[in-house]
């Protein structure tokens, strides 16, 4: 264990969506607030940022030369090359208080995709399923959808409502990424400090959570036991992903969103991206099926 670095110094309002691409060692990420979508290229220790006409929140890979985008009026498709945007699957788009916020793609290649109102408004938000041009809800009246990962086998699904601060689990079809299953709670953490915001299923099916007011990374087993807990340079933590060409180490996303000057001051980092210092056990994060 070595210590926390910070990646990227582009402090983010709201720093979310982190996603690493192996064949390109690139990490892709989100200023949400901003309308930025930020990339950083590993091989030569390059950042770019890339404006956006609209709110996105979440990345998946297509194929080599397209990505697809959860943004304020749905998935759009996004050439890699040109950077244009084309509307795919409107998710939305006809409700101005709504964005998009954390979504995941499961190993069949469905994209779980997570809505929310732009102020928090209570139950405004709702969680989809897409797949090869179908589009489901799953779960409606979500405040604030978070913590969407799945296990390594696909069969077990999970996601947050941090207005709740509830981690939920819920059975899935593998070859589809579609419920199963009602959703039961794995982890109630109402009354504690911190909010549970984005995480991720290692290749052991352990849960890294970001904390979101508790300077921190939380990790879970999948009985639900918090079995680690590791401390972050910055309050507001949002989001983690698997990096590097073995995927043992994390990004971690942060954000400033909400403070007061004297929070700002308290907390420098806060809006940063960083390299956590610890070693983890990984994996690639699935294609998505158009």
């Amino acid at each position: 264990m070595s210590a926390t670095t910070i990646l990227s110094d582009t402090s983010c309002e709201l720093g979310e969506g982190p996603s690493y691409e192996p064949a390109t060692d690139t990490l892709w990420w989100f200023d949400i607030v901003g309308k930025k979508l930020l990339e950083y290229r590993f091989a030569n220790n390059t950042e770019i940022a890339h404006d956006l006409p609209v709110m996105a929140a979440a990345i998946a890979v297509v194929d080599e030369r397209r990505q697809l985008i959860a943004t304020e009026l749905g998935l759009q498709l996004r050439n890699v090359a040109s950077g244009d945007l084309e509307l795919v699957t409107p998710i939305e788009a006809d409700n101005a208080v709504t964005r998009a916020n954390d979504s995941r793609v499961h190993p069949s290649g469905a994209f779980w995709v997570g809505t929310m109102g732009k102020n928090a408004e209570k139950h405004a938000g709702a969680i989809y399923w897409y797949r090869a041009g179908e589009t489901r809800k799953l779960f409606p009246e979500v405040t604030i959808p978070n913590s969407i990962c799945f296990s390594p086998a696909g069969d077990i699904a999970y996601y947050a409502d941090t207005g709740k601060n509830i981690l939920f689990r819920v059975e899935c079809d593998p070859a589809t990424g579609l419920p199963t299953s009602e959703p039961a709670v794995l982890v109630d953490s109402r009354g504690a400090e911190g909010g549970i915001d984005g995480s991720v299923c290692d290749a052991d099916g352990n849960i890294w959570n970001a904390c979101w007011g508790g300077a921190r990374l939380d990790v879970y087993d999948p009985a639900g036991k918090r079995v680690a807990s590791h401390e972050m340079p910055a309050s507001q933590m949002t989001c983690p992903a698997f990096i590097g060409r073995d995927l043992d180490r994390l990004a971690v996303t942060s954000a400033y969103a909400g403070q007061s000057p004297e929070d700002r001051a308290a907390d420098p980092e806060g809006g940063k991206t960083f390299i956590a210092g610890i070693n983890v056990k990984g994996r690639a994060e699935p294609r998505v099926i158009l």
